[in-house]
């Protein structure tokens, strides 16, 4: 294996194919890594565990064919995707002690993390919008969420996604690496990769910052405005059980959108705005960016949607019976 200096060399494109990264387990606590690894196998478990439960309920069950169990069935297929990218890396590090990752391998990673994330973020609009037609044109849904639009917005969330990850990453690769090839994390991220490029970063820099505006600020945007034009039309109806049970409609979505964005502002703030800070407080923020929506959107909408947690009795009853 190779040492883990910092001494300073550059990688130009003729080098990059035996050009290795150098990832990063849990600073300060290398001995204790098999005993890390016990917490991480378990919350990779659940996610994969409750994520292909909830796929499954909605195949089976012909009652969840509504466009907002569809919705969710794509947020479950994203997390999934999410956890599966950052399993390998990860698990062989805490088991096994292997931190090498090829350039090529990197650079994989890299699209298909930062794709998952964007294209949670847009199935959670989308489910925001599904939302919109459910509550304040409930006469109209069936019309305008059909099986056909639906699966365009599934499509086009992919193209959108695709489309906007990868230039950042023809820009990047494109770029010589000469500073030390030791990643701060046990997976890689753009964020990351972009602190050991020597050259001009100012373009990649600018079109970063786009892509933030267009995916990470505008998509929230959109979602509250969802939300205000719910809570306009909640308010217009004069029960109160009423308001409690359209609101109540809404809770599920509203805490996987907390659960997604929170952990991102806070990575995010954290590569700004805390370089300095202790190796351990970036570590903590990215696993908690890229693990809680996949372990924690199930569980919300086991616990919170009732159609699904019966699905899931339904299908437990029947492993039963077999």
């Amino acid at each position: 294996m190779k040492p883990h200096s910092s001494v300073m060399f550059e990688v130009t494109n003729t080098t990059k194919e035996s050009f290795y990264f150098i990832l990063t387990g849990i600073p300060g606590f290398e001995a204790s890594h098999i005993w890390i690894s016990i917490p991480f196998c378990c919350l990779y478990t659940i996610s994969i565990l409750g994520n292909t439960t909830i796929l499954t309920v909605i195949r089976t069950e012909p009652s969840l064919r509504q466009p907002m169990y569809l919705f969710l069935s794509m947020l479950a297929l994203t997390d999934l995707g999410l956890t599966l990218t950052t399993l390998p890396t990860v698990m062989q590090l805490l088991w096994f002690n292997i931190c090498e990752i090829s350039f090529e391998a990197c650079f994989a990673q890299v699209f298909f993390i930062h794709t998952f994330s964007f294209m949670e973020s847009s199935v959670l609009l989308a489910m925001s919008f599904d939302r919109y037609v459910a509550i304040c044109r409930p006469l109209h849904y069936a019309t305008i969420l059909t099986s056909e639009v639906i699966g365009k917005i599934g499509l086009a969330i992919i193209c959108r996604c695709v489309l906007a990850v990868l230039p950042s990453l023809f820009l990047l690769k494109r770029l010589p690496f000469c500073r030390s090839h030791l990643l701060s994390h046990s997976y890689c991220l753009h964020q990351d990769m972009i602190r050991l490029v020597c050259g001009d970063i100012r373009f990649n820099s600018w079109y970063g910052f786009a892509l933030v505006l267009l995916i990470i600020v505008m998509d929230p945007l959109l979602i509250v405005l969802s939300y205000a034009m719910i809570l306009k039309s909640v308010l217009r109806v004069a029960s109160l059980v009423e308001r409690l049970r359209a609101l109540n409609n809404c809770l599920s979505h509203i805490l996987a959108v907390l659960v997604l964005y929170v952990p991102m502002v806070g990575v995010s703030m954290t590569h700004r705005f805390a370089k300095h800070a202790s190796p351990l407080v970036h570590v903590i923020m990215a696993n908690m960016y890229l693990l809680a929506p996949p372990v924690m959107n199930p569980i919300i909408y086991s616990v919170k949607t009732k159609q699904i947690r019966q699905g899931i009795m339904r299908l437990l009853s029947q492993r039963n019976t077999h």
